[in-house]
């Protein structure tokens, strides 16, 4: 009986840690995933015209880092 009672208790403590230490705070979509994300057919450019091409993506262009974003990057 006393292992049941250990058991259970310990499953309801394994639980909530895990919902407790979930990583989903903070996460957003890039707008990039959310340009790709979107169906071609709900754009109001793909209404007006339909023949016009779909533009790619924007490629990354290589950023330098300012002072303070360099520090902001040490203290996280």
């Amino acid at each position: 009986m006393a292992d049941l009672v250990k058991e259970l208790i310990s499953g309801v403590v394994d639980s909530v840690l895990k919902e407790i230490l979930k990583k989903t705070t903070g996460r957003i979509t890039t707008k990039r995933r959310r340009r790709k994300a979107r169906p071609a057919a709900t754009t109001a450019a793909a209404r007006k015209t339909t023949s016009a091409k779909r533009k790619p993506g924007r490629k990354q262009v290589s950023k330098r880092r300012t002072a303070a974003g360099r520090s902001r990057q040490r203290r996280s």
